[in-house]
């Protein structure tokens, strides 16, 4: 029996090493592939509001027709940030920036779009231009809160990957940090609105 000892100790710690670390990895799976849905979900909230903007523009173009540089301003905006994709498991800071900028144009675009409206009363009591409004300050609200889920899903699986001891397994299986989404360069500070 005390010939068997020693073997049996290092099967026993063997099998946790091996238990521990098929843990880890499954684990840190289901963080990264979790986090992954979730992006799917901030893209999917982006392309409901790009969705509903050239029934936007339509609508403000039936009454404001002369403003053509600004609703071609946001259709071009909208272009730009729909031609924008990124994978979040592949992602690096440079590609997050980049479709964050194409992202914070149209917005901004969009607030273009909301201040030439300022200008004609007859557009802002239009019943379909009130519920296009309101559905793209709804959109706008669902963007924020899913860029929210994502940023803590990323936040758990990127801890969990960087905390001793999974940071040596998260080596050893290939396992990267995610980006976060951030908020754009200048976004602390207020616009200025001028009618």
């Amino acid at each position: 029996m005390k010939k068997w000892l020693p073997l049996i100790i290092i099967a026993v710690v063997a099998f946790g090493i091996y238990s521990w670390a098929v843990g880890f990895n499954n684990g840190a799976v289901e963080k990264q592939e979790t986090a992954k849905a979730q992006w799917a979900n901030v893209e999917s909230a982006y392309q409901r509001r790009a969705d509903l903007i050239p029934n936007l523009v339509n609508t403000v173009k039936g009454y404001a027709s002369h403003e053509k540089e600004t609703l071609e301003g946001v259709i071009n905006a909208r272009a730009k940030a729909t031609s924008t994709t990124i994978d979040p498991s592949n992602v690096t800071p440079e590609q997050m920036a980049s479709f964050q900028q194409n992202q914070s144009g149209l917005s901004s675009a969009l607030s273009k779009l909301m201040v030439v409206v300022e200008k004609y009363p007859d557009l802002k009591a239009n019943q379909n231009f009130l519920e296009l409004q309101s559905q793209l300050e709804g959109t706008e609200n669902r963007i924020n809160v899913e860029r929210n889920r994502f940023n803590g899903m990323v936040k758990g699986y990127n801890i969990m990957i960087r905390k001793f001891p999974g940071k040596l397994l998260a080596g050893i299986f290939g396992f990267e940090p995610m980006v976060l989404f951030k908020a754009a360069e200048g976004s602390d500070v207020a616009p200025t609105v001028e009618f």
